[in-house]
């Protein structure tokens, strides 16, 4: 019974530590809400915003490439014909170049994955 009583406090106290702590994907999405600040010289991220010197970003996550209207795409992204699945994202972050040969976007990647991951978290839903 003792042990039983044990295991169940241990049990109450590991669920009011996770319960209690900030949710993992909102502190990487907040890491990559910082991140984005390098991207906005070149790109913007709100609903309905404008695109710049790269394409306006909102809703990118599933998006088709090369589709965000009033765009004019290198001819390298206009037939890449990817999804922008968080593979394909982290892809990118890592190397543009590599991913899509051509492509007109003078970045050379983000080299560690949790930089990539949390840039991505934030751009899943920018809006938080």
């Amino acid at each position: 019974m003792r042990k039983m009583h044990a295991i169940s406090s241990l049990s109450f106290a590991a669920a009011m530590t996770v319960a209690l702590m900030p949710s993992v994907a909102s502190a990487d999405a907040a890491r990559g809400k910082t991140l984005f600040t390098r991207c906005m010289a070149c790109h913007t991220v709100e609903k309905g915003g404008a695109n710049r010197i790269g394409p306006n970003l909102s809703g990118v996550v599933g998006r088709k490439s090369g589709t965000e209207k009033g765009f004019k795409y290198s001819a390298a992204m206009s037939k890449a014909k990817l999804t922008w699945t968080e593979a394909n994202l982290d892809k990118w972050l890592t190397k543009p170049a590599a991913l899509v040969p051509g492509t007109s976007m003078a970045f050379a990647g983000l080299p560690k994955a949790e930089d990539r991951q949390s840039l991505i978290d934030y751009l899943k839903n920018p809006g938080k």
